[in-house]
């Protein structure tokens, strides 16, 4: 006999342990699927539509790992344009900061042109001189078509267009909107040009994969960045040197240099969804691009018609701010308030009056100021247009004709200016009388009447505000009118007392309260609404 130990197991030592393994296995699945503790797919996190919506066939590099933005590229690189413009300045005359739009974004930098490609004025001989400078563009048709920045070939007299291929064109302008700093230029080749398909900017969404393709610095062309959309609905931007009327910018974090002016910026799809167009020259990680739909929307006009024809309604909207919506009693998303209706207006002649809320437009729901005055603006002249609004809380709805916007705004500055009251305004003893919300009014006096006509009829004069009053913290300030409270005409001191206490014994803390400052060189105002805290 010997005490030696096999050296291997018996087959039913491994059946034992399998089994034992398998158990284990099953135990160990079941617990991590109670506990949660397996990572989901892509399948189970995303719900249908959103990731697959974007999905590109990524392309596969040599060293064995895919990337998402190396399709896009290959797709829409090639309809991405160099532009080079040359545009004639008198002497003394700069070409930088008018060149370039976010040149001057908040007080951007001086020197060059648009891309760093420009020079400075005038020679100093008083003779006119030539200024190089650089932009982007690209291809939104077969005809050759290119979509750009109106200030990237404003004032140009020569302007020559670079494709990737390194195929140089002479190129003429379609059409220019400085309103929304929409340009369409085009060139003629032989053959066919690539073409980048347009997106939908509207469903883009916040924290999306874009990239930006350009000619940064006037001479690093084809050049792409990439980052997220960082914010949508921008507006009211301050533009150093003037600013597009209709402002809707795309914010992304995409960098975005000089030069890179209306190039595009595109989507994982390949689609373009903006035009860059702004920096903010102090800081880094801003950038705004013009939204692809209103871009597309001003093309169409421009290669159609060389113009764009605006719709009017002839109403000034305010935002619903808390405060405000708070003395209405509605909720901040319920529209926009009408501030003012201009005379002999498409919404004057509908029977739109000061005050209401305008909480629907051609059937669509108002949800603020900038999206309902680019829909307005949108419009086709002579369409009519139901618009439904919300007066003294109840609903009604009116149906409006829209005006052409450029015809209307001739007319109203054609009209005749009025001279200033002479002599003292209170020469006439008006009525004062303070309010308990921090200000001291009077009525307005015989001169005063007379300079602002019939465009205001009644209102009182602020003749004091009280510092850190109510009246104070919402904005009033002396010399104003004040023309309503609560959507009740004022016509004299007593008439804003008693809307005063009579908002004290009611169930809301804030007055709504109409001022206009006022320009007694021509009688012209702008009245706005604003919320004055009546109660703790």
């Amino acid at each position: 006999m010997t005490n030696d130990r096999p050296t291997t197991r018996p087959a039913r030592f491994w059946a034992a342990a399998g089994g034992f393994v398998a158990v284990g296995l099953i135990l160990g699945l079941a617990l991590a699927a109670g506990l949660r503790l397996q990572p989901d797919t892509l399948a189970q996190t995303h719900p249908a539509g959103t990731i697959a919506s974007n999905a590109v066939a990524l392309p596969l590099a040599n060293d064995g790992v895919t990337s998402p933005f190396v399709a896009v590229v290959h797709a829409a690189g090639p309809a991405v344009v160099s532009i080079d413009t040359k545009r004639k300045v008198s002497a003394g005359e700069s070409g930088s900061d008018e060149d370039e739009l976010f040149r001057r974004f908040f007080g951007g930098p001086g020197g060059g042109g648009p891309g760093g490609g420009g020079s400075g004025g005038g020679n100093g001989n008083g003779h006119p001189m030539t200024i190089p400078a650089s932009g982007s563009g690209f291809l939104i048709d077969r005809e050759g078509h290119i979509l750009t920045n109106n200030h990237v070939v404003r004032d140009a007299s020569e302007i020559t267009v670079t494709l990737p291929d390194e195929r140089t064109f002479k190129a003429k302008v379609v059409g220019q909107d400085p309103a929304t700093d929409v340009a369409v230029i085009q060139i003629h080749a032989d053959g066919d040009l690539p073409a980048l398909p347009l997106g939908d900017s509207d469903k883009i969404q916040v924290g999306e994969w874009v990239m930006a393709i350009g000619n940064p610095l006037g001479e690093l062309q084809g050049s792409v960045t990439a980052g997220i959309v960082s914010a949508r609905g921008r507006s009211s931007l301050n533009i150093q040197g003037g600013a597009p009327d209709y402002q809707d910018f795309i914010q992304t974090d995409a960098s975005i240099n000089f030069g890179n002016s209306g190039g595009p910026l595109v989507n994982l799809r390949g689609e373009a969804i903006g035009i860059n167009t702004a920096i903010n020259a102090q800081g880094q990680g801003i950038g705004f691009a013009i939204p692809i739909n209103l871009a597309k929307h001003i093309a169409e006009q421009l290669v159609a018609n060389g113009k764009v024809v605006r719709g009017f309604l002839g109403v000034v909207p305010a935002e619903l701010t808390p405060k405000l919506a708070e003395s209405y009693g509605v909720s901040t998303d319920a529209g926009v308030v009408v501030q003012e209706v201009s005379d002999d207006s498409p919404a004057a002649r509908a029977g739109v009056h000061r005050g209401d809320i305008i909480t629907a437009f051609d059937n669509q729901h108002v949800k603020n100021v900038t999206a309902f005055r680019l829909r307005v603006a949108d419009t086709p002249v002579d369409k009519h247009v139901p618009v439904a609004l919300l007066r003294e809380g109840k609903p009604l709805s009116v149906q409006v004709t829209l005006a052409n916007r450029d015809i209307m705004l001739a007319q109203a500055t054609g009209r005749p200016r009025r001279e200033a009251p002479v002599g003292d305004s209170t020469a006439d003893d008006p009525k004062v009388a303070s309010a308990s919300i921090g200000i001291t009014v009077r009525e307005l006096s015989q001169r005063e009447r007379e300079t602002l006509g019939t465009k205001i009829k009644g209102g009182v004069v602020v003749t004091q505000v009280d510092e850190g009053s109510p009246a104070d913290q919402a904005g009033i300030s002396e010399g104003e009118l004040v023309l309503e409270a609560a959507g009740h005409d004022i016509g004299a001191p007593a008439d804003l007392s008693l809307a005063v206490r009579q908002t004290k014994g009611q169930p809301r803390s804030y007055l709504r309260l109409l001022v206009a400052d006022v320009d007694w060189s021509s009688g012209a105002s702008q009245p706005r609404y604003v919320a004055v805290k009546t109660k703790e």
